[in-house]
């Protein structure tokens, strides 16, 4: 074990030190924000003693990507410096299903956002719409309940699955049977890697839908308004939402793909292509929260009155030096 730990301890290239240098950087960046969301929210609730539906979505939904991109740079950080430490059971399995809780949460709750904007925001008449529009806010705190259940259920089966594959590892090692080790591997995972995929599928099936019908809706608005030679700051509204969705539907497009590379991949040994969808897949979390702050007024407003505190102290600081 020594013999291992010193042959490895810095056995990192320089592809993998850039790499982990851009991971690092995003990751910081993508924590301090989705903190800051998840802090300004809570004092607001705090203050307010009440909070409505939507604050509660980004305040849970800041929360899983604070912790995901937390771990998940401690699982990279462990992988690529200290690999004899990170194999060692059960460090592997508790930092792997941790990690994926929250990837699996943080993605059926931001699918979930975009469903409820869908509801609050398009106008159809339909009974089963209007009959959602109404019940939404009651049906939001089940719905998180339900995506930390689904999504503990999923890691479970995730851990064993790992558990089963450290045993055959094991066993096959000892044998020397390679070829049977691969295959085994492949085994215990598949039916995580299809529930996995299933469950990606659903959640981007639910941002598509709901992103196509919001701006159906919003287009049949800006259509009538013209129509009315209405050309109003309501307008101007609408076609930044427009711009919005638009922009979601790029960035739920770009995980989705690289969510699913990453299950083809996981089994595979680390080179390039893996590394590069993992710089994808960090950017999204960090991206659509930001995007997420300026479309909401107090947030927006308060990030802004913070960076400008930081420039005018780091301003004053150069002065006196």
């Amino acid at each position: 074990m020594e013999a291992c730990y010193s042959q490895n301890k810095y056995n990192v290239t320089t592809f993998k030190a850039f790499v982990m240098a851009i991971i690092s950087l995003q990751t910081f960046a993508g924590m301090w924000i989705n903190a800051f969301m998840v802090s300004v929210l809570c004092i607001a609730w705090v203050r307010k003693k009440s909070s409505n539906s939507s604050e509660k979505i980004l305040l849970f939904l800041g929360c899983c990507r604070f912790w995901y991109m937390c771990i998940s740079w401690i699982h990279l950080f462990l992988k690529i410096t200290y690999i004899c430490h990170f194999y060692v059971h059960p460090l592997q399995q508790i930092l792997s299903t941790a990690k994926s809780f929250f990837s699996f949460s943080s993605q059926w709750v931001s699918a979930f956002l975009s469903v409820f904007y869908c509801i609050k925001i398009a106008n159809f008449q339909h009974s089963f719409f209007i009959y959602l529009k109404v019940k939404i806010d009651k049906i939001v705190p089940w719905v998180l309940l339900g995506s930390v259940l689904l999504s503990f259920s999923m890691v479970i089966i995730l851990y064993k699955a790992m558990d089963e594959a450290v045993c055959d590892n094991i066993n096959c090692t000892t044998t020397g049977s390679f070829w049977k080790l691969n295959i085994n591997i492949h085994q215990h995972f598949f039916p995580v890697f299809f529930l996995g995929g299933f469950a990606y599928a659903i959640a981007f099936t639910a941002v598509i839908s709901s992103a196509l019908l919001l701006l159906f809706s919003l287009w049949r608005h800006k259509h009538k308004m013209q129509m009315k030679s209405l050309k109003n700051v309501s307008m101007d509204a609408h076609i930044k939402a427009i711009k919005s969705i638009l922009s979601f539907f790029f960035l739920y497009s770009i995980n989705f793909t690289c969510s699913v590379l990453n299950l083809i991949y996981s089994t595979k040994k680390e080179n390039p292509v893996t590394f590069l969808i993992i710089i994808f897949q960090y950017v999204f979390p960090t991206v659509h929260s930001l995007i997420l702050i300026f479309s909401n007024p107090n947030l927006k407003k308060t990030l802004l009155r913070t960076l400008s505190c930081v420039k005018c102290k780091i301003c004053m600081r150069q002065e006196m030096s």
